[in-house]
């Protein structure tokens, strides 16, 4: 990437931005598709464990992300792994909770996980990207 022109290079980064930008907001659109489509907000709820999911990333491991992808023996860090995999588990079981009390439909699940797959891909792909060495290509 070193032989490329500085605006090709720019560019190549704002490309990225955009995918991320387009999957966070197709995981917003089918979230509220699975409220809206059904004329049920119920699964409306699964925003909350969406907001409390990067509380313990932003107190605890702050701005130092490699440490979450090792086997440090940190007790801060692995509080923070913790907490963010029981807002994980949250994120599929209030909708798992509400099909199976018959509160929403087939169709409201399918859209509520499929919103929840989209925003992981999404957090992967920007964990990746901030990862990413800056002279290297993909």
């Amino acid at each position: 990437m070193a032989d490329l022109p500085g605006y090709v290079v720019h560019c190549l980064h704002s490309g990225k931005l955009a995918i991320l930008a387009i999957l966070v907001s197709a995981g917003i659109v089918l979230q509220i598709l699975a409220c809206a489509l059904y004329n049920n907000w119920w699964p409306m709820l699964t925003v909350l464990t969406y907001v409390l999911l990067p509380i313990p990333l932003i107190f605890f491991a702050g701005s130092d992300t490699s440490s979450l992808l090792s086997e440090t023996g940190n007790s801060w860090v692995d509080a923070t792994k913790f907490l963010t995999g029981a807002s994980v588990v949250g994120c599929i079981a209030i909708p798992s909770i509400l099909k199976h009390a018959d509160v929403i439909g087939w169709g409201a699940l399918a859209l509520e996980l499929s919103s929840f797959l989209i925003f992981v891909i999404a957090i992967i792909s920007y964990i990746r990207i901030n990862t990413e060495d800056e002279y290297s290509m993909f």
